[in-house]
């Protein structure tokens, strides 16, 4: 798979389709083409093969819409992490008016026993229409007390923390959790090394003074 999968909602999934959130210049776009749109859908289940077909030939007939396609869904995105992290109003309201948007070009269907939202034809809104719909989602699930922010300074990814202890710190213990927890080694092997040479400078002087009166 080319995306992270580690969030525990796809939706969450979603927002950290940006690397180094937090890194400043480090900031690094995931979703870079519609065709990456596409195929951060498909590997998220949110289309099939066939609707992931259609969807490239789509965007090679019109490129231009595609790329405002891309555009809109990396805004949605930028719109839930302003409400889940900021409380942002305004991003609220966006993200309600493209809701609207999205269930407007929809019908509610039967489906295996439960109801789902289908679209009544396969264009280039497809991903922002599903994405959005699963963003708004995200935002009503009773366990956002859950949600946590990958503690390293300049990553940024988010996730919801189930451990049982709620203490998970890192998006990955095996990236940022290593890295950290390396950084934090070093550091204290900088600071003990600093307090013995100083510890070395104080007993160096007190011979000396020691050795200076007894001349």
């Amino acid at each position: 798979m080319r995306f992270g999968h580690i969030a525990g909602d796809r939706m969450l999934d979603l927002v950290n389709t940006v690397a180094w959130r937090r890194g400043g210049p480090r900031r690094t776009e995931s979703l870079r083409t519609y065709a990456d749109v596409v195929e951060w859908c498909l590997e998220s289940e949110l289309i099939d093969q066939d609707e992931a077909a259609a969807l490239r030939g789509l965007a090679e007939r019109d490129g231009a819409a595609a790329e405002r396609e891309r555009e809109q869904v990396v805004a949605a995105r930028e719109k839930v992490y302003g409400v889940l992290f900021a409380d942002d109003a305004e991003a609220a309201a966006g993200l309600a008016h493209l809701y609207r948007a999205a269930i407007a070009a929809a019908d509610l269907v039967p489906a295996d026993g439960r109801w789902r939202w289908q679209e009544r034809e396969t264009d280039l809104r497809l991903p922002r229409h599903r994405i959005v719909r699963g963003l708004v989602a995200l935002t009503q699930r009773d366990d956002l007390d859950r949600l946590h922010q990958c503690e390293d300074a300049a990553c940024g990814w988010v996730y919801l923390d189930t451990s049982p202890r709620r203490n998970r710190r890192w998006c990955d213990t095996k990236d940022c959790g290593d890295r950290n927890r390396a950084r934090a080694y070093y550091a204290r092997q900088k600071q003990k090394q600093k307090q013995k040479q100083k510890q070395t400078e104080i007993e160096t002087e007190t011979e000396t003074q020691a050795q200076m009166q007894t001349q």
